[in-house]
This record gives structure tokens, sequence and C-alpha cells, in this order.
């Protein structure tokens, strides 16, 4: 077996965990996937390697060059894409035919375009999402799954996120996203952020964006950090359109949906991590998801929040991807 302890940096007597090394890409592409829409992809790593695909947060986050480095270079074969409307798929920020259906057709798609049978899949808070969805829906096409901050999209996570919940937490940060939203609308502020989202004045619209990105930022890590976003990066305004729609739809999916159709994923290995102080994706969902999941192992971080670059969620995903790298 591979030595992988070349991944950790030691520090003393401690490891202090760190992705694979930066790679590039030994393929990429743009793929017609209907609606006008063409979406990115990169395939990293060793293309006779295990196959894996990462599916990126938002949603509307579009991947980056770190998340290529989640996977053994040497045993994986790692494809990346950007969802439709975000990073360098077109047309950039579009919400016609933009909903998880057309997303899990999309996967299904690159998965035939690279000539791939069957991949481990990763992902966290929206990758989470729609990684259940795609494997309640094609099974056969899973070896493995990683999740991390496992959202599903249910009426109680959203209230949490946008209503009732973290607010108390946050009343601060709170103020300030409420700042955008006049007094008589607040009783539903997805709707109307997603009127200001949507309103075709670029002021309005970009000043709604980075309020809502401001919100979703702060409440990342368990310290504070520094912002994803420059003031005014027009990646902004791709997530917070692209989130606010699938949001204000409920992604687009059944209440409950992804929890009642875990027994669709039987005989599907997962790793599960989720950080105790998440308050972006609380840790409820993902125990209600192991619950009813016999294979998924739950490992919930004692020092960790929703990102994944954290320390301790940053050394069980990598210990999970390393777990699967020879998965059949």
């Amino acid at each position: 077996m591979a030595d992988h302890g070349a991944h950790y940096r030691h520090h003393g007597t401690q490891r202090e965990p760190r992705r694979y090394p930066s790679i590039a890409p030994y393929a990429s592409g743009s793929l017609a996937v209907g609606g006008g829409h063409r979406i990115y992809w990169e395939m990293c790593g060793n293309p006779l390697g295990t196959p894996a695909l990462f599916l990126h947060g938002g949603p509307g986050g579009g991947c980056t060059k770190t998340d290529r480095r989640w996977f053994d270079p040497q045993r994986y074969c790692i494809v990346l894409f950007d969802q439709r409307g975000c990073g360098r798929s077109t047309p950039f920020g579009s919400l016609t035919d933009n909903t998880t259906e057309h997303l899990i057709e999309d996967i299904e798609k690159l998965r035939v375009h690279c000539g791939i049978e069957r991949w481990v899949l990763m992902g966290g808070s929206w990758g989470a999402t729609l990684a259940l969805a795609y494997a309640q829906r094609f099974p056969e096409r899973v070896r493995a799954m990683v999740l991390r901050g496992v959202f599903t999209a249910r009426r109680s996570e959203l209230r949490w996120l946008y209503e009732n919940g973290v607010s108390h937490l946050f009343p601060d940060e709170w103020e300030r996203f409420l700042a955008p939203i006049a007094p008589g609308e607040r009783h539903d502020l997805i709707s109307a952020y997603y009127e200001q989202l949507t309103c075709s004045d670029a002021a309005t619209e970009m000043r709604a964006a980075r309020a809502w990105c401001a919100w979703e930022d702060r409440l990342t890590t368990l310290l504070p950090a520094a912002p994803a976003y420059a003031e005014s990066d027009p990646a902004q305004l791709a997530l917070a359109r692209i989130e606010c729609h699938y949001f204000k739809h409920a992604a687009f999916l059944e209440e409950g949906q992804l929890i009642a159709n875990a027994h669709l994923l039987h005989g599907i290995a997962c790793v599960i991590v989720q950080g105790r102080y998440d308050v972006i994706a609380p840790p409820a969902s993902a125990w209600d998801l192991a619950r009813a999941w016999p294979q998924a192992t739950l490992h919930i971080v004692p020092d960790g929040a929703h990102a994944s670059s954290e320390p301790g969620n940053l050394r069980r995903l990598i210990m999970a991807t390393d777990g699967f790298a020879d998965c059949v």
C-alpha cells in the first residue's frame, strides 16, 4: 500500500492535515447539456485511477483549483465541473432551465462523456445535496460517497438559516443581512432577496448579492475568517442569484425527499464528515441521514463548523478519500 503521509505537515508530535499538492488538469472542455447551457469540466490525476467526481457547493459556487486536491492524484481519476450558470459554465448567472433535475442529468451526461462506468462522489453542503439526489436516481453508477456538512433543503433547514434560527446566534450579522430589505418585506426574506437579485438593475442586484454572500461567509467557520469574495467580484452575483433561486423553490425537491429515499442508497458505502458547530448545515440532518442509511459512517468533528478547510474536517475528508481510493 502506498505511503500517504506526504500530505501531512509535521509539527512536533502533531500532524497537521493538508490537501494533496496542486495539480493541473490533463483534459478539460465545455459540454453542451441543453437549453443553451454549456458546463465546464476537467479531469486530473491518474487517467487509470479510481474515478471520482467532486460536486461544489452553493448552488452557484463553482469549482476552484483547491478542489482538485482532495484526492490522491496517483490513485484517482478526478473529475470536476462547474454547475449551470456559475464558474466557467455559460450563460453566467442564468436561472433558465436550472433545477436539481437538470443538474442530475448534467452529471450523467458528463459521466458518459468521460467514459466512466462508476465513480466515487464527494460533495459538501449543496454538493452533498446534489450527490444524494444523483445517487438516489442512479445508484448503480456510484461506488462510494464522501459527504460533508449535510444539507437536504428541508423547510426546517431553510427556516433555520433565513428566518428564525441562526439569527439568534449572530444578531449583528443578521441585522446587516436584513438591511437591504424593506421592513414590510422581511416576513419572507428568500422571496424578497429573489426580487432584488433578479430585478435587472445592476446596482440593486450587486448590493443584494454582497449582503447575501456576507451572511453566508460569516457563518462558515468557527472563528471569523477573511471574506471569500472581493467587494466587486461578479462571482457573488452568480452564487446569490442561483442559491436564492434554488432555495425559493426548496431546491426543486419534495419535502424530506433525500432522507425518505435513503433506502435507495442501500449497499453504497459513505463517510459523512459533520462539524459539531456547523450553523449553516446543523448536525441534525447528518444524524437523520446516517440513521436512515446503514452503510453511512458519521464522524462528528468536535471543533468543526461548516468549512471543509477547518483542520478536523479536512483530516476526516482526506482520510475518507484515501479509504475509498481502491473502491471497486
